[in-house]
């Protein structure tokens, strides 16, 4: 159906190709999984399946890409819209009405299908999908994980032979990802359709996918630890293979790979069900040590007397995130995010009262009976929330929850309609009716959309608007950027960096007005592992600074890793708030692949399994004769 002969792709005044060569032939009726790290040229390569590249892209194209026959050299995207549906990473730019029913035929009605064709076509799609309550909204109402739903849908319609998608379950949540992958497979096994897909939460497809083609990037390691070699990829390596056979070479891999080279299965499990078919004597194993957090003294910091409940940080007991902040990286960051003595001084002369030594430290945030109503909806009912300084909070629920309405309200984008919000401590300044400038020395979003808050065309201009608008001194930002992320020239784009990178850049703009509360809207969409682990350590060492850490995400593996508390909402209320283990251990929704294969062992990440291995003394005994067949662990 997808053949790629010698494919490569290479852009104007680069030296490099952005892909290739790839040589491969997906068949009809499967379901391909295309992985890489951030910059191997993945979305380039599903282009070149669309015919968007080169074709609207720009660039050269070596090779040939045929699909049902079709040369993409010859075919332009609009003389392959009946044989590919594509959906980019950014959905709402490739939308062209206002209404989500209307958004779901428009492709239909491009091809010229006939009415009633179109009606059972969007009625089947709104059922699928689960949008049939959606279906007359404005699709700018809809939050950033309906609209993916809408985007998907409308390219359903039309019932095209293969489907090429881009990152399409980044901003759903667990249950709406796992219903549009069901669909998914449905078209592959029933109606034969082809669909070559790229995705960084691999922990969440690769059960499903028929094939991986992996791609390495230059110089990119390629790690086989099941055959115990080690080899460098060159630039464009592409290899097609069933799941496990690639996932025992990638770089990038989903926790239950990452638990299964731990433990030396062979072949590796794709899925939990498979894993925890295999890891009995690793639960044995576990069993006769500490589950994480049990120690005394392994919090995430000083409690400073905060009362029990789920309101305070975790301490030694359930909360404790795994791993531990960059000791180097915390002292570099407080360096940078020092207090000017002008803003000290003005602190003082605000008559601001100061803690005493033993006391417990001011909540830098509270919500309190918090209820918004927009139109007709309420977005948020009766929500109390309490913020200290030192605590990653993760916001979880479905799309549509209110998760994004919460923070956008703790930076004064909405006005309460009941209740209270106030922040910066002992001020309890209400975020709504205080100025901006004043407002962002005390809390910073990052949006969903880090380019939101990029509009300068260098990096250097970037920071010195920054500075300026922080009334920071001049350098700040930049020293923020060359810590967070180095190697990024004053005179790059912003646009032209990757997905981390611009994310990485929007948060040190945010943290030049060194505020103590940091609020990120889905941070992890569209980045990588690799990526996703240097924003851990990143907002961990904020943490560790002092600072609170806010995160609205449905990557419920950055919450096992990173956050002391999960808070739920469903229908705009708080349905669950307590330590992470407590909240995601009881939910199989919100459970990370880790929690899942140990359960009732509450270990959440493999870094955690694999720390309390190494610390183990060795033991005798069967257990260990039982590990030794490599059905178990790994000492």
């Amino acid at each position: 159906m997808i053949r790629f002969e010698q494919v490569s792709v290479r852009y104007e005044d680069t030296a490099e190709p952005a892909v290739g060569p790839v040589d491969a032939v997906i068949p009809e009726g499967e379901l391909c999984l295309l992985v890489g790290a951030s910059g191997t040229g993945k979305s380039t390569l599903l282009g070149t399946v669309s015919g968007l590249v080169p074709h609207f892209t720009g660039g050269t194209l070596h090779g040939r890409v045929t699909v049902a026959g079709r040369d993409t050299r010859t075919h332009k995207p609009r003389e392959l819209a009946d044989v590919v549906g594509t959906v980019g990473q950014d959905p709402p730019a490739h939308f062209v009405t206002d209404t989500v029913e209307d958004e779901l035929a428009y492709g239909m009605e491009s091809l010229g299908l006939p009415p009633g064709t179109m009606r059972r076509r969007v009625e089947e799609t709104l059922d699928l999908l689960g949008l049939n309550e959606l279906r007359d909204r404005p699709i700018a109402t809809l939050s950033g994980g309906q609209q993916q739903r809408v985007a998907i849908g409308s390219v359903l319609t039309p019932h095209p032979r293969v489907l090429v998608l881009d990152e399409p379950t980044s901003a759903l949540d667990p249950a709406a990802a796992e219903e549009v992958l069901a669909v998914l497979q449905r078209l592959v096994h029933d109606l034969g359709t082809t669909v070559l897909m790229a995705e960084h939460r691999l922990e969440r497809v690769v059960q499903y996918a028929d094939r991986v083609l992996l791609l390495s990037g230059t110089d990119g390691p390629a790690s086989n630890t099941a055959s115990g070699t080690t080899g460098r990829a060159t630039c464009g390596t592409a290899m097609l293979g069933a799941p496990a056979e690639m996932m025992a070479l990638s770089p990038v891999h989903p926790p239950v790979v990452a638990l299964g080279r731990l433990a030396g299965w062979s072949p590796l499990p794709m899925s939990v069900r498979d894993a925890r078919r295999r890891a009995e004597p690793l639960r044995r194993d576990l069993a006769r040590l500490p589950e994480p957090g049990r120690n005394p003294g392994k919090g995430p910091g000083p409690q400073h007397g905060r009362p029990s409940g789920p309101t305070r940080v975790p301490g030694a007991s359930d909360g404790t995130p795994p791993g531990r902040p960059d000791s180097g990286l915390r002292s570099r960051l407080r360096a940078v995010l020092r207090p000017s003595p002008a803003r000290t001084d003005t602190a003082r002369a605000s008559g601001a009262p100061h803690a005493d030594a033993g006391a417990a430290p001011e909540p830098l945030a509270r919500v309190s009976g918090l209820t918004l109503v927009r139109g007709t909806v309420t977005a948020l009912h009766e929500v109390d929330l309490t913020l200290h300084p030192g605590e990653t909070v993760a916001l979880m629920g479905r799309n549509g929850a209110g998760k994004s309405t919460l923070l956008g309200t703790l930076v004064g984008l909405h006005s309460p309609t009941t209740g209270t919000v106030t922040v910066a401590g002992a001020e309890r300044l209400a975020p709504a009716r205080t100025q901006p400038r004043n407002l962002l020395r005390h809390v910073g979003l990052v949006p969903q959309e880090p380019r939101d808050l990029l509009y300068a065309d260098t990096v250097a201009a970037e920071c010195a608007a920054a500075d300026a608008d922080s009334d920071a001194p001049e350098g700040t930002c930049r020293a923020l950027v060359a810590e967070l992320l180095p190697g990024a020239g004053d005179d790059t784009h912003p646009r032209d960096l990757s997905e981390g990178q611009r994310l990485v850049l929007a948060l040190a703009v945010v943290l030049t007005a060194r505020p103590p509360l940091i609020l990120l809207d889905e941070p992890t969409r569209g980045l990588d592992y690799a990526a996703k682990s240097r924003l851990v350590r990143i907002l961990r060492a904020l943490a560790d600074g002092g600072h609170a850490v806010v995160l609205a995400t449905h990557d419920v593996e950055l919450a096992a890793e990173l956050a002391h508390r999960v808070v739920i909402l469903a229908q705009g209320e708080a349905v669950a708030d307590g330590p992470t283990a407590e909240v995601v251990t009881s939910s199989p929704a919100f459970a990370p692949q880790v929690a899942k294969i140990l359960a009732p062992q509450r270990w959440l990440t493999v870094p955690q399994v694999r720390a309390a291995l190494d610390a183990a003394p060795a033991a005798d005994g069967p257990d260990d004769e039982a590990c030794s067949d490599g059905s178990g662990a790994a000492r």
